[in-house]
């Protein structure tokens, strides 16, 4: 990044204005999570490279190594050590013990309180040189992160954006809880990634989820091929994930969510109700089952945090344990087995996580808890939607009872084509505002794929967004968060990629509260228009394609902008993969509407051409209106041509970050989309035939057509029609029946 000697005075000269500039509109540090206290100083160049003074400790050696690489990977040199090096400015990491420390603070007019010990820190700009102050290894390590997201790029010229920064975490333990039992198991580089970026973020807790996915000796038959996660990826995770101070904490359900494990005959006298979901608890067999699993994940995850699940239990009380249910009621049988959970676990000297769904329902009972369970054990409600009222109903039955409590948000990622991310910034701004007001020591945020279909890679904003309000105090500002998101994780200096995000919140909005559809799910995307419930979301839909496709090539256009104004830069956008998911998204919900739109053209093309066949003057545009609906590049083949560019674009998506276990799952229903409109055509292909023919026509029904309203009948011809060519019926003319969310 140095210049050359020939254009330095001009660059500096350019550097020098460019800093002015920088100094004198005094823009707004963009930055997530946002510190608590800000007091914004000059811009300095960097164009020379940084040089990092750390202390003696392995631990902030470390951070200091990852800040170096984070800015060697954006082309700013960055050496470790005190060499005579020419650079444009230093960075010195101070522990509170240093004499020096004091010094700084005070020459900065700041303090250093106790609420910062743990995680906090302070970061002071002076001259060239940028301070950090800690009294933690966690501190040091976060203080860089946050200079990280500092050193900004203008016209293509880095630059730290200068602050004097006091910070500290609202919230101790910053989660996320990520689904790897319902379809997409990541490859070990990807976990990698992703707890490198949770703590860049200042997130220190990664809870992957198990139902049948985690590979135990004890009980070898759930487990897929090539879809578990095993001891050594365990060990190595667990390894990785140290010096970035992020606890890995595993969920393995516990009770309920257990459908896999289940089908096996030998589990069979354990299922609440044959093939089900749910453990009997009066089973010994359960407890036994339980304990073999955690025994397992406590010798090879050393956190001080296991998460038993037992969320959903919805068959309880319908098969074995009926009688016991309608004796003594379903609260007491749930918590008692709770209860029997955490004695049988108790030697793994571990703290448990629950979720909370099935235990609020009755406060009076988790009042009742024994000391000792509800000392060990932490509640965790979970609530994926905004609350106009709040979120104190499913806090307090267990902040009321004295047990420590969670609070868990979602990404609602799950069952769309892309994250709801207007309900899910609510939703987790709500939770954590209430949840630190009522004194909830955690926030776990949640990935769920409920389908298989979900690519974490466009979960990325949710999760930077559950960071944010996790370690801010407060209620976290969403305008602030969707200003900065672009800029922090994608270098994006335009605001494009912020606007993009933007466009799909309002598509989503379009398709809930305007079209009454759900939103851009899945099922919306998979549904064969021309079905009985295609045809009855046709009619909420028609409206509002032509808005919908607007909101999504919007974004596309912005993505667009994005990626050339980068290339103009020279400064490439960065995790490129998630935009990608992104354009994704946008792409996928563009064609929910052009799907409908086509399929209605082709309803009314056909109704026209069937109604006309018989008006000779109508002949010439019959077969123009024929080969619009099935000819080439007609819309048949728009709509065969949709589904299979968008899955192979899926199958790319999902191989950056994911194992091939499950994928095909997914990839079938691309083909079979992809086929059922090549069939379609092929089938219409006997009425062009039949038309050429005999210049008569076969009802739509026959040929697999769907109708908007009722068809009326032709005028009878003047002389009987000669006999038609026998049709094809179609053997598609139902398909999927998937559900709409």
């Amino acid at each position: 990044m140095k210049l050359p000697v020939p254009c330095r005075a001009a660059g500096l000269v350019l550097l020098a204005a460019l800093a002015t500039t920088l100094h004198a509109q005094a823009p707004a540090l963009k930055l997530i999570p946002m510190p608590r206290e800000v007091r914004q100083t000059t811009a300095l160049p960097v164009i020379n490279g940084v040089r990092i003074l750390p202390a003696t400790d392995v631990d902030d050696k470390f951070a200091a190594s990852d800040f170096a690489q984070t800015l060697a990977a954006r082309g700013i040199p960055a050496i470790i050590g005190t060499t005579s090096t020419i650079s444009s400015f230093t960075v010195e990491l101070l522990r509170t013990t240093n004499p020096v420390a004091q010094t700084r603070l005070t020459a900065a007019s700041l303090t250093f309180d106790p609420a910062m010990q743990a995680e906090g820190y302070a970061l002071i700009t002076a001259g060239n040189a940028v301070t950090i102050i800690a009294a933690s290894p966690e501190g040091i390590f976060y203080g860089l992160q946050t200079l990280k997201q500092m050193v900004i790029f203008s016209n293509g010229i880095p630059f730290l954006n200068g602050a004097n920064i006091r910070d500290w975490p609202a919230m101790r333990y910053r989660g996320i809880d990520d689904d790897l039992s319902r379809g997409p198991v990541p490859t070990l580089d990807f976990q990698k990634h992703q707890i490198q970026t949770f703590a860049a973020y200042k997130i220190n807790l990664y809870s992957p989820y198990f139902e049948n996915t985690m590979q135990y000796a004890a009980t070898p038959l759930s487990g897929p091929p090539g879809g578990t996660i095993t001891p050594a990826d365990i060990a190595t995770l667990v390894a990785f994930a140290k010096p970035y101070h992020v606890t890995i904490v595993p969920e393995q359900e516990a009770f309920g969510h257990l459908h896999h494990m289940l089908t096996w005959e030998q589990y069979q006298p354990l299922a609440e109700t044959p093939h089900g979901d749910v453990l009997a608890p009066g089973q010994p067999g359960s407890l036994a089952l339980i304990t073999s699993w955690f025994n397992e994940l406590a010798a090879e995850f050393p956190g001080p945090f296991l998460h038993i699940g037992a969320d959903e239990t919805v068959e309880l009380g319908t098969g074995q344990t009926q009688a016991d249910v309608a004796a003594r009621g379903l609260g007491s049988v749930y918590l008692d087995f709770l209860q029997r959970i955490n004695t049988a676990l108790a030697p793994l000297h571990r703290k448990l996580l629950f979720w909370g769904d099935i235990a609020m329902s009755d406060p009076q009972l988790i009042a009742a808890l024994p000391a000792d369970v509800k000392q060990n054990m932490i509640a965790v409600p979970w609530q994926y939607n905004p609350e106009a009222k709040g979120f104190s109903r499913f806090i307090t039955p267990f902040t009321n009872a004295g047990m420590e409590t969670w609070v868990s948000p979602g990404v609602n990622n799950w069952r769309r084509v892309y994250p709801n991310y207007g309900m899910a910034l609510a939703n987790i701004q709500g939770f954590a505002r209430d949840g630190q007001a009522l004194g909830c020591t955690g926030l776990l945020n949640t990935v769920w794929n409920d389908d298989g279909e979900g690519l974490f890679n466009s979960d990325w904003y949710g999760v930077l967004f559950g960071a944010a309000a996790a370690w801010q105090p407060g209620e976290s500002s969403i305008p602030q968060f969707q200003q900065s998101y672009g800029l922090v994780f994608h270098g994006d200096t335009t605001g494009d990629i912020d606007e993009a995000q933007r466009e799909l919140i309002l598509a989503h909005a379009l398709l809930k509260d305007t079209a009454k559809t759900g939103d851009a799910s899945n099922g919306l995307f998979w549904i064969d228009p021309w079905s009985k419930d295609g045809l009855t979301y046709g009619d909420k839909i028609r409206p509002y394609t032509h808005d919908l496709r607007m909101h999504a090539e919007r974004a596309l256009i912005l993505i667009g902008q994005a990626r050339n104004a980068a290339t103009a830069s020279g400064v490439p956008l960065r995790e490129p993969d998630a935009i990608d998911a992104l354009e994704l998204g946008a792409r996928r919900m563009d064609f929910i509407g052009l799907k409908f739109q086509l399929a209605d053209e082709i309803t009314a093309g056909y109704a026209r051409a069937y109604a006309e066949q018989y008006d000779k003057t109508k002949h010439a545009a019959i077969g123009n209106e024929l080969s619009e609906i099935g000819g080439i590049n007609g819309r048949m083949q728009d709509l065969r041509d949709g589904y299979s560019l968008l899955g192979d674009l899926y199958t790319q998506a999902w191989l950056r970050s994911n194992r091939p276990y499950w994928l095909h799952n997914v990839s079938a229903l691309y083909a079979l989309k992809t086929q059922l409109w090549i069939t379609r055509a092929d089938e219409f292909k006997s009425a062009t035939r039949q038309w050429d023919d005999a210049h008569t026509l076969p009802p739509a029904a026959e040929i697999g057509i769907g109708v908007l309203a009722p068809v009326t009948a032709p005028p009878p011809a003047p002389a009987p029609p000669p006999a038609p060519v026998p049709a094809k019926k179609s053997k598609h003319h139902k398909s999927s029946t998937a559900p709409v969310n």
